[in-house]
């Protein structure tokens, strides 16, 4: 069945049932805080299964779940920068650490904050040329072979107290690769986190954080584009199933993601994008997926 395109936005979403939509919103859980590309999954994994695409509408909203996953994992982190930078806002203490992270962190989300505004349109319109299997495949192996760049000459040795504005702002750069299916919010900043010199855990931590304003704003925005939409019950049902399950799949991954990366290089990911976009490609070319 063919996407439903209405203003500009793909609801091809409406089109499924409730077991493929809390399918999807594990996989959307999982990948969204993996490096290995979320929109490249929820493009990709339809496709195989010969389901519709959910739509760009549908990728975006689900960062909401991820963002639980996020917040439920890092609520310390995030506890502790807000009643930080509470007490320094009323000491006028603008030197405060805990403040200046808020305050770049706010800044660094403007550029993806303008790139999403100018390519609303491109993004999720049906038949979008950026979510092409052979676009999807590309960006895979691209953002691939940049985080391999990175594990090969990064120097791993920076802890998350020596993070500069200059850090966050060229971080916050990186997060617009992530509008391009393929690439990976994730991915992006933290390969960009892992260039400056920063551990892997503390590259990752960093990457969550930065990435917070921009998954919340993204998913709401989403969220109010279908309200304005007129999306009926069963649509919001079925969008409040995927939300469910990635939420609780986004929880697992993030927690899994963390341990791994104390322990573990990113090589595994590495590897894991660059075959995904070769298979990609090959399918793209053979005709098995369009």
């Amino acid at each position: 069945m063919a996407d439903a395109c209405v203003v500009g936005s793909a609801t091809g979403f409406v089109d499924l049932t409730f077991f493929q939509t809390a399918f999807l919103g594990i996989v959307q859980g999982i990948t969204e805080l993996v490096p290995v590309s979320s929109s490249a999954h929820m493009r990709v994994v339809p496709a195989f299964l010969g389901w519709p695409d959910p739509g760009a509408a549908f990728s975006a909203a689900m960062q909401l779940a991820a963002l639980a996953g996020v917040v439920s994992y890092f609520r310390k982190d995030i506890f502790g920068l807000a009643k930080g930078s509470i007490s320094a806002l009323v000491r006028r203490d603008f030197n405060n650490f805990s403040f200046q992270l808020v305050f770049w962190i706010m800044v660094a989300t403007i550029p993806i904050g303008i790139a999403g505004l100018a390519l609303a349109h491109s993004l999720n319109s049906c038949g979008s040329p950026l979510r092409s299997i052979w676009a999807v495949g590309i960006a895979c192996i691209v953002m691939g072979g940049l985080l391999a760049a990175t594990e090969l000459m990064a120097r791993h040795k920076r802890d998350m107290p020596s993070v500069s504005p200059m850090d966050l702002l060229l971080i916050g750069i990186a997060q617009v690769g992530a509008l391009v299916p393929g690439v990976s919010r994730s991915g992006a900043t933290i390969t960009a986190a892992l260039a400056l010199g920063f551990k892997r855990e503390q590259a990752a931590r960093i990457s969550f954080l930065l990435g917070l304003p921009a998954i919340f704003l993204a998913g709401m925005k989403e969220i109010w584009e279908l309200h304005k939409l007129s999306l009926d019950g069963h649509g919001w049902a079925l969008l409040a199933t995927g939300l469910i399950a990635g939420a609780i799949s986004s929880t697992i991954a993030i927690w899994g993601l963390m341990r791994f990366l104390e322990r573990f290089s990113t090589w595994p990911f590495v590897i894991y994008r660059i075959l995904l976009g070769i298979v990609l490609i090959l399918a793209a070319a053979g005709g098995a997926v369009t």
